[in-house]
């Protein structure tokens, strides 16, 4: 009878022969073949065989390999010396861990501090001149457009410019993903390793996106691990703090924790006003202050949601030969009438929170018991009736939410109030208030 191995072996030929048929040998057969945990070694007697199947057929094995086992597996060949046979790297190949590039307006001269970010900002600036001794981890968590890249970048930008000397990787979860990955199939997960865990600063984006690659996560903790013992800078950031991040290792949740958590809440209207006239000031245009006040009534939260607004405006006004006043800005910009202003998400998210007794955080956080998901269908059902935005700035606004989430809370909500008289009379009540500006839903 087969033998578990010998079976597992033979599938994988299989599915090589069907993905990659430009590649397959009938030589494949005779290969003998080890499958370890993560790992698969396979012998080859021929010295020519065993330099082909490293220099072609590495990713295909890599990738058949993956597919079967659900997992990053790493492949080597042995050579009839029993010598590990590697594919010689091409002399432009790229380099084993990706440092991405920064945007030069993300330095902290250009980050406007408020209340909402204050601790953010104070602790970024601290660890520049104190790395991997002050807050290390550094972990930075906030909703989608409320500066948490910008402030990553800009102490990643002090801290060469303090000491260029020093190694800092950037990157977002994606690139580190796709890099060990890479590393895998090509056989440089050596270098890949001696990279990462040798730089001095290593700053992570986005992590939130390491959930269900388990592979990927067993990667940085050990990552992790040689770094922090080595007394070098860790920084991460998220769209909720890691014991909200889905499918996270906990010995990963409980390493995030060991430093400081610093959360960045969408910023307030006097801090969207001040960021919009720093936007405006890098473009070297003169905005009156009374329009600057307009796009922040109209537009809250996001950045990236403000800056794109103010960029349209000016647009709009170049383009119509028109200057840029109070009257041209509420033609251009979408949403409710100049005569009074409409509730935003906010305030909307604020009601909900007192009506039902749920935290602000949590309505646009991550988690998803019944006690706090149904507030937060309540309030993206309001936010569609009592606000100009689409489906998709609205779940930004709700940890960075889909628009099918969006529409589902709408039509959930909308089932319910025919169904439900109480559901019904809460929603009302909440729609009159806030419709009619009042300052409290109590």
């Amino acid at each position: 009878m087969a033998s578990a191995q010998s079976l597992a072996w033979d599938s994988l030929l299989h599915s090589i022969r069907i993905r990659f048929p430009d590649l397959y040998r009938s030589w494949f057969e005779e290969l003998d073949a080890t499958l370890d945990v993560g790992e698969i070694t396979v012998r080859v007697n021929d010295a020519t065989r065993a330099a082909y199947l490293a220099e072609h057929c590495t990713q295909a094995f890599v990738r058949a390999a993956m597919e079967f086992t659900g997992h990053l597996v790493s492949v080597r060949f042995r050579g009839p010396d029993d010598g590990v046979i590697r594919a010689s790297m091409p002399v432009n190949a790229a380099p084993p861990l990706t440092r991405a590039r920064f945007n030069p307006d993300y330095t902290f001269e250009q980050f406007v501090v408020g209340a909402t970010n204050r601790l953010a900002h104070a602790a970024c600036t601290a660890v520049t001149t104190r790395l991997g001794t002050l807050y290390n981890p550094l972990f930075i968590h906030g909703r989608s457009g409320v500066g948490k890249t910008h402030l990553l970048q800009a102490t990643c930008a002090d801290v060469l410019r303090l000491d260029p000397s020093l190694t800092v990787a950037y990157m977002s979860c994606e690139e580190f993903i796709n890099d060990f990955i890479r590393a895998i199939e090509t056989g440089s997960l050596p270098q890949f390793r001696e990279q990462a865990r040798n730089t001095d600063v290593l700053v992570i984006d986005d992590i939130q996106f390491l959930a269900t690659r388990e592979s990927s996560q067993e990667e940085l903790f050990h990552t992790f691990n040689a770094l922090y013992q080595s007394r070098r800078q860790l920084i991460l950031s998220a769209d909720s703090p890691p014991s909200e991040i889905p499918t996270l290792e906990e010995r990963l949740v409980s390493r995030f924790k060991w430093g400081l958590v610093a959360q960045i809440d969408p910023p307030n209207r006097e801090t969207r006003q001040a960021i919009l006239q720093k936007k405006a000031r890098m473009r070297s245009c003169e905005i009156p202050e009374d329009v600057l006040d307009l796009i922040a009534q109209r537009v809250d939260g996001n950045v990236r949601l403000l800056e794109g607004t103010l960029i349209k405006l000016i647009t709009e006004a170049q383009l119509a030969g028109r200057e840029l006043t109070i009257e041209t800005a509420q033609e251009f910009l979408p949403g409710t009438p100049p005569a009074r202003r409409g509730p935003n998400v906010n305030d909307i998210v604020q009601f909900v929170s007192e009506y039902y007794d749920v935290k602000f955080a949590e309505i646009v956080g991550r988690k998803r018991t019944r006690t706090i998901a149904f507030p937060r269908q309540v309030a993206m059902y309001l936010a569609r009736s009592l606000t100009p935005l689409s489906l998709e700035e609205i779940g930004a606004h709700f940890g960075g939410r889909d628009h099918s989430t969006v529409l589902h809370a709408e039509r959930t909500v909308e089932a319910l109030c025919k169904s439900d008289a109480a559901v019904k009379d809460a929603v009302a009540q909440l729609h009159s208030r806030l419709a009619s500006g009042a300052s409290s839903p109590t």
